[in-house]
């Protein structure tokens, strides 16, 4: 573990897993919105939505997706760890109220190059709505102790 509680390369492997979960709230949309510019009305107008294939608004899929940042950032590897790539693919609307649960699984440990390939999966109710797959840079303890001044004793 690193000195921010969050996995070193070094502690992880193949079949670990972590899940994060959070409910998409009518707030997070509307927020979402504002921060990315991304005002298309299959969001933000109800009355629009309901014409669409979807018969109602639903959320974002990159706020969907974050969800997934989040198991990142918080459970595995946790504090610490650097998004390098991400691979998704979108397979089902996410609804304003819907709980999204994003289970992040070690795929490949690459200890050489403090990587982890994690494969990604967002689920509501049971039903994946995001899968994929995500590139992590972690920490390594070895090459922090390498990288540590000598203590010397004294007398």
């Amino acid at each position: 573990m690193n000195d921010l509680n969050g996995y070193d390369v070094e502690d992880l492997s193949v079949g670990m897993t972590a899940t994060f979960s959070k409910t998409i709230t009518e707030a997070d949309i509307v927020l979402f919105a504002g921060v990315s510019g991304d005002g298309n009305a299959v969001h933000t107008n109800e009355e629009f939505a309901q014409g669409t294939v979807f018969k109602g608004r639903i959320a974002h899929g990159f706020l969907t997706a974050s969800v997934i940042s989040a198991a990142v950032a918080n459970k595995l590897p946790g504090p610490g760890a650097v998004y390098l790539d991400q691979r998704m693919s979108f397979k089902a609307p996410v609804r304003p109220g819907d709980t999204v649960h994003a289970t992040v699984r070690v795929k490949e440990v690459m200890p050489e190059r403090g990587r982890v390939l994690l494969e990604t999966t967002c689920t509501v109710r049971g039903t994946v709505v995001i899968d994929g797959e995500a590139l992590i840079k972690v920490g390594s303890s070895a090459k922090r102790q390498q990288r540590a001044p000598a203590v010397t004793a004294s007398l």
